[in-house]
């Protein structure tokens, strides 16, 4: 086994070092905000699709979600078939409306800032709300792919979890600190590849190392209910499903258009024409890796029985297979120590992504928009390094405890941004109607409701989401919804030049 680690070692120092020299490369071209932020929209459709796709499913793609399945059987894929529907939805009725959106409305740079200019709020109130809310959820969403990170090399390598935490926490600063949006996307086209090919070889091996004996293994290895309900949708755990089981999950799919590290990559697609090439590759791309996720869960509870992940353990039943495939079966270590670093891709794709988000936003939207208004681009990039440093630190702190759940972490960020930013989104590129005083009633509802669900115990010493089971970006996004439809139709109608730049995008008139 020694000699093996070695040899994965040696796979995730080339892997690692290969990601920090994109960042080198990239820090020489970013000349200006827009460069850093967005890359000056010159991506092309293959890597905005993959990069898109890469920063949204993280470390949980591939340990929350096998993990879950794991545990309690395919019912959790019920999940996926969200995120899946969300997916679809967001690249064919968001990514185009809102590449318009924001090169019309005074070619905006970031989420919050399309905001103000969309609903021209002059005091920045929209600006800063919405900035202020990003910073709060990406803290704990970056915490949890730093988490994910820690995990994986204490898994691998046997190193203490705070050890592994920060080297995985170090190397993904480096390239986002240099290199900004560009390094971050190519660094996620490398990554979502890597991620694809794990999760489609992985499995397939096992079955055929298991000679398709999956069932039989399953009910030897006392699953609850037996093999016939750990294998239907309608069980979890061996217990039937209920309405609100399946709610709460599918509900996972309204986050996707509120993800402001999703929603940049279409600002940043070079025209239309690459748009409509990445719709077929993302929407492809994330059809196979949620599903075969979640055969990860169901043959690695075959491929490694005897043994049983247990207490927490559950989440790093792809790590164990890869171990065990290419270790002890084949003996293979580096072709084992290339997929293992595609789960460190998929952890380290979704943190560049938060991390260049979060900085954004306090950089271009909180600095240069509300307290130095005057600040030119060199301040800008400046700030924006300083924030990326920052909101790493405070993650990394949140990430300390190895107990964290990594599919907790993502659950509660996701909905927060989702119930936030979802339905403001939705409604400020398909709703002509909407104002400025619903889009902040929109988001504030939003952001509250997730709260408030989440963590403050108003039932019987239990927070609301405990009590009904009800998943919060569920709830928050409804409650967001109609706070949004209500408070706009309640106060005075936009401006007729507000209404002519939502004409213009519909119609396709004036985008630069």
């Amino acid at each position: 086994m020694e000699g093996s680690i070695i040899w994965i070692l040696a796979a995730f120092v080339i892997y690692l070092l290969f990601m920090i020299v994109i960042g080198m490369v990239y820090a020489r071209k970013n000349e200006n905000a827009e460069d850093y932020f967005l890359g000056g929209r010159k991506l092309n459709g293959a890597v905005a699709a993959l990069s898109a796709q890469a920063s949204d499913m993280s470390g949980w793609l591939l340990m929350g979600l096998p993990g879950s399945v794991y545990a309690l059987g395919t019912g959790q894929a019920w999940i996926a078939i969200g995120l899946f529907i969300g997916t679809v939805c967001n690249w064919l009725f968001i990514s185009r409306r809102l590449r318009r959106y924001t090169i019309r409305a005074n070619n905006a740079l970031t989420l919050p800032t399309y905001f103000e200019n969309r609903f021209h709020d002059k005091k920045r109130v929209l600006l800063f709300i919405s900035s202020v809310t990003i910073v709060i959820f990406f803290l704990v969403y970056t915490a949890s792919a730093l988490a994910a990170g820690g995990k994986l090399f204490n898994s691998v390598f046997g190193v203490e979890y705070k050890i592994a935490l920060t080297i995985g926490a170090a190397v993904i600063l480096i390239y986002t600190f240099m290199g900004g949006f560009l390094a971050v996307c190519t660094t996620d086209f490398v990554q979502g590849t890597l991620m694809l090919i794990g999760l489609l070889v992985v499995p397939l091996v096992a079955y055929g190392a298991i000679s398709g004996n999956v069932t039989e293994v399953l009910d030897a290895s006392k699953v609850a209910g037996g093999a016939s309900a750990y294998l239907s949708l309608m069980s979890n755990g061996g217990k039937p499903y209920g309405v609100i089981d399946i709610i709460s999950q599918v509900a996972w799919g309204l986050g996707y258009c509120g993800m402001p590290h999703i929603l940049v990559r279409f600002m940043a697609v070079r025209d239309e024409k690459e748009l409509n090439k990445s719709k077929g590759i993302a929407i492809v791309w994330v059809a196979l890796s949620l599903a075969f996720a979640c055969i990860i869960g169901v043959f690695g509870r075959a491929y490694l029985y005897p043994g049983l992940l247990t207490d927490g353990a559950e989440e790093k039943v792809f790590i164990e297979m890869i171990i065990k495939m290419f270790t002890v079966d084949y003996r293979l270590p580096i072709i084992g120590g290339l997929f293992l670093c595609g789960i460190l891709a998929a952890i380290m794709s979704t943190a560049d992504s938060q991390l260049l988000v979060s900085a954004s936003s306090v950089a271009e939207d909180i600095f240069r928009g509300v307290i130095k208004k005057d600040a030119d681009d060199k301040t800008v990039l400046t700030m924006s390094r300083i924030t990326v440093l920052v909101i790493a630190v405070l993650a990394y702190i949140i990430a300390l405890n190895p107990n964290s759940s990594i599919m907790g972490l993502v659950s509660n960020a996701w909905a927060g941004l989702g119930a936030a930013f979802g339905p403001t989104v939705l409604l400020s590129l398909f709703w002509r109607r909407t104002n400025f005083q619903g889009a902040v009633a929109g988001i504030v509802t939003g952001a509250l409701t997730v709260i408030v669900w989440d963590y403050i115990p108003l039932v019987g010493g239990q927070t609301p989401g405990s009590v009904t089971g009800l998943y919060s970006l569920a709830i928050g996004f409804v409650l967001s919804l109609l706070a949004i439809v209500i408070v706009s139709l309640a106060t005075p109608a936009p401006s007729e030049e507000i209404l002519k730049e939502f004409d213009d995008v519909v119609n396709n008139r004036n985008i630069g």
